[in-house]
């Protein structure tokens, strides 16, 4: 963009022989006076047009006067460039102020696109002082947002941190910078040990850091004087803001596991850790179960894939017992088996915090299947269970079927490839006409053929289900048409084909409940249609 709009708004300003305006800008004691003739302003200006009404016009010595403290007197020179004391920002304001609304668009694409357009802090001090220009209040924020992260990612974080204190100073009321201030992404940044030593004597001062993603950065691999995992567990010990760590893909390993432990017994602000993909391994496990009997204000705890096999388990399971915070809990891919699948069971009978619980991918068995089902039948407080890919079989599928005719809190259960077959399609069937609580149901691959899905359909007054051909996607189809309840469908991999994705189209166009429905791999040809709006069809 070039500088026709300023050049065309200072054209109004300057001096014209036989001028009868005079405009007074700025505020004591920087005040301008400028000279222009009423004709030109009028045709260039409905503003001016109405103002120099003799209803509105003041006059002093035979001179209309106009007094404006909101345009900066530097536009009066009728030049700009980068290098003088002139903003667009100045520009902006002042066209907005006596109505010359194209210079005012014009300029406004210039602040929201470019970055060299505003100067740097007065525009930020000046913009903060108007409510009226939305459209302008983050973009500057987001300029100097992106200058801070820059220093995050090269490590400097006494400087960012300097930097963001410098921008509440100025904008103190801005939630974009205020939430970027105090949530730190680092992920994917090889840090080093000097920078994590900085960032440990920041977590040491207690900054307004609550969220920290720390995630794929090597930490199991820096080891200078110390290691990098004991270099942030000193800091967990002695911080007292942080709430959200995230430390997933950092190799950490069983002593790592063990020294975040320690830092957990200690740390009395944490509610969210994030440890999955950190091969902590059995004994990583059994420290952090440990600290969990000694911790009391953890929320969420994510443990996937770290190998934590039998013995982590028993552990897991005993803390679960003391434990009186907890309420998220990932075990997701740990090799627990069925034996540990009883023991985590059982401490559900003695747990009353727990709401989420993700036991996926650990062969649990069916020997695992019965047991969970017994303590749902207990437990008042679980509300999501995954059990994907645990082998539960027709067996353990009966247990849960019994358990959900009784359980009145679970609203979410995943048993996504279990190999139940038709059968435990039928017993589920006959459990969802009982079931007052469930939402969300996903039982795709699970082989469960035409009869599996017809008991399904039938019982749709509840839930819904996945593999059954055509004939078993027209029953559920039917029973969508009368479902009230049911929020998410999982229809994956079910070889439906276009006809019963016409059968599927047919019921949405009824339905008006289902929130979410996947469709993925189910050759159906075309793109489904709906009359209900909050359905999101992936």
């Amino acid at each position: 963009m070039n500088n026709e709009p300023i050049q065309n708004f200072s054209s109004l300003l300057k001096n014209h022989k036989n001028f009868d305006i005079k405009i007074k800008v700025g505020e004591n004691p920087n005040i301008k006076e400028f000279k222009a003739h009423s004709i030109i302003l009028s045709a260039r200006s409905d503003y001016f047009k109405t103002a120099l009404s003799s209803q509105w016009a003041r006059r002093e010595d035979g001179f209309i006067i106009f007094n404006k403290p909101n345009i900066s007197p530097h536009i009066y020179t009728g030049t700009f460039s980068n290098n003088n004391d002139v903003s667009f920002l100045d520009i902006f304001i002042a066209a907005d102020e006596i109505g010359l609304f194209e210079i005012r668009q014009q300029v406004e694409i210039r602040l929201l696109e470019t970055e060299s357009a505003w100067k740097f802090p007065n525009d930020f001090i000046t913009i903060c002082k108007f409510d009226t220009f939305t459209n302008l209040h983050e973009i500057p924020l987001k300029f100097k947002e992106n200058e801070a992260l820059g220093y995050l990612r090269q490590g400097n974080y006494l400087k960012a941190l300097e930097f963001y204190e410098e921008i509440l100073k100025i904008c103190p009321h801005s939630a974009e910078i205020q939430k970027s201030a105090s949530n730190w992404d680092l992920s994917n940044y090889r840090c080093g040990s000097e920078n994590l030593n900085n960032l440990s004597k920041l977590l040491c001062k207690n900054i307004k850091l609550i969220s920290l993603n720390l995630s794929n950065i090597e930490l199991g691999s820096i080891n200078v004087e110390q290691t990098g995992v004991k270099i942030l567990a000193d800091a967990l010990c002695k911080n007292f803001t942080l709430k959200d760590l995230n430390l997933i893909y950092n190799n950490l390993g069983p002593e790592g596991g063990k020294t975040l432990a320690y830092a957990l017994r200690k740390n009395s602000t944490l509610k969210n850790l994030s440890l999955s993909y950190n091969n902590l391994g059995p004994e990583g496990g059994k420290a952090l179960a440990y600290a969990l009997c000694k911790n009391f204000t953890l929320k969420n705890l994510s443990l996937a894939s770290n190998n934590l096999g039998s013995e982590g388990g028993k552990a897991i399971a005993y803390a679960l017992r003391k434990n009186s915070t907890l309420t998220s809990l990932n075990l997701y891919h740990n090799t627990l088996g069925s034996k540990e699948g009883k023991e985590l069971a059982n401490a559900l009978y003695k747990n009353f915090t727990l709401i989420s619980l993700n036991f996926g991918w650990n062969n649990l068995g069916k020997e695992g299947g019965k047991a969970l089902a017994d303590a749902l039948c207990k437990n008042s407080t679980l509300t999501s269970l995954d059990l994907q890919n645990n082998n539960l079989e027709l067996e353990g599928v009966k247990s849960l079927a019994d358990a959900l005719c009784k359980s009145s809190t679970l609203t979410s259960l995943n048993l996504y490839c279990n190999d139940i077959g038709s059968e435990g399609g039928k017993v589920l069937a006959n459990a969802l006409c009982k079931n007052t609580s469930l939402t969300s149901l996903d039982i795709g691959y699970n082989n469960l053929g035409p009869k599996g899905g017809k008991e399904l359909a039938n019982a749709l007054y509840k839930n819904s289900t996945n593999w059954i051909g055509y004939k078993g996607v027209k029953a559920l189809a039917d029973a969508l048409c009368k479902n009230f309840t049911l929020a998410f469908l999982s229809l994956w991999a079910n070889n439906l084909g276009p006809e019963g994705g016409k059968a599927l189209e047919d019921a949405l166009c009824k339905n008006s409940t289902l929130t979410y429905l996947s469709i993925h791999s189910n050759s159906i040809g075309f793109a489904l249609k709906s009359n209900n709006l909050n359905l999101k069809i992936r």
